[in-house]
């Protein structure tokens, strides 16, 4: 058999599946092949964030050596490249959720627009919360000897300081984008944090890896938690279908000034209350007092008293 038959038969192959896979994909009623809708790039806006890192620690990422008198251009230069960018990645996010013309709707635009504009102004808040993170890690890690170690390298501030831009994106209801943000830290640094968490002020993620942080938990201040540790559902409300209900509050709430060591497992719309330590690989399904502390021992203590859960 000769060699042009055999490249004859692949391209003939090759031509075949390529037009099944189009007419798969047209089949299967995506908007995007008429025309009307542009998907965000994942990439675009990943460098976006990176942009937005780099003026929240200024000299520590992208351009090192910042002067004074350059510091005011540098800064104003990158924000305004990464919120240009960004917006139109948020235009285009819109306009895929509301199967709107990305080219045309005036609505995606002015809606990306009014996010962008609450992202540049909610950045000197978001400054002051990294900087309390790093503060955190600092006082709370006894290997730690200098914040810039944390800043450059530590993955619970990456995946912190990812999550509070993705976390302000998600309030402003932006579709897709404020996921690729925390699942590109997640396939980073092993810690999962649902961008609809609310974090307080100096949160510090030791190790980190294998962290989850459900949609709806709630995390006072001063918290420290270390690897492992899920706060999870333990439960689903279905509807008359049999699938999940959205937006309700099955995450649990964890208040100020709580340790959550590594391991544990912590479920359900349940209060940690502030000040407790909750040990390593608990188990944890119920509201725990002020001031707690939780162990294996006091938990199976609890759970087999008078004979309950055998």
């Amino acid at each position: 058999m000769s060699q042009s038959y055999i490249e004859a038969t692949e391209q003939t192959l090759l031509a075949t599946v390529v037009d099944q896979l189009c007419a798969g994909a047209v089949r299967a009623g995506d908007p995007r092949w008429d025309g009307r809708i542009v998907l965000p790039s994942r990439d675009i806006v990943l460098t976006s964030v990176e942009g937005i890192r780099q003026v929240l620690f200024p000299g520590y990422f992208g351009v090192t050596d910042l002067r004074d008198e350059s510091l005011h251009y540098y800064v104003g230069a990158t924000l305004d490249r990464a919120l240009r960018d960004l917006e139109e990645q948020i235009t285009k996010a819109l306009a895929v959720a509301e199967r709107h013309d990305f080219a045309t709707c005036p609505h995606c635009k002015d809606g990306a627009a009014r996010a962008a504009r609450a992202v540049l102004g909610i950045l000197p808040e978001l400054q002051q919360l990294v900087a309390s993170d790093v503060r955190a890690a600092l006082d709370g890690d006894p290997a730690l000897r200098l914040k810039e170690e944390a800043i450059f390298s530590y993955p619970g501030i990456y995946a912190i300081t990812n999550h509070r831009i993705a976390h302000e994106l998600h309030l402003l209801n932006v579709p897709f984008i404020p996921r690729i943000i925390s699942e590109h830290a997640h396939s980073t640094t092993g810690i999962d944090i649902h961008p609809g968490a609310t974090i307080g002020k100096g949160f510090f993620i030791d190790h980190g890896t294998g962290v989850v942080i459900g949609e709806t938990s709630r995390i006072g201040n001063n918290v420290r938690i270390y690897q492992g540790v899920t706060l999870g559902a333990k439960k689903f409300v279905l509807d008359n279908k049999g699938r999940p209900l959205k937006g309700v509050d099955r995450h649990p709430i964890v208040e100020d000034d709580v340790v959550i060591y590594a391991g544990a497992t912590i479920l359900g719309r349940i209060t940690i209350g502030r000040g407790s330590t909750i040990g390593g690989n608990v188990w944890l399904t119920h509201n725990v007092q002020p001031g707690s502390r939780i162990t294996q021992a006091e938990v199976r203590e609890e759970q087999f008293l008078d004979g309950g859960g055998i």
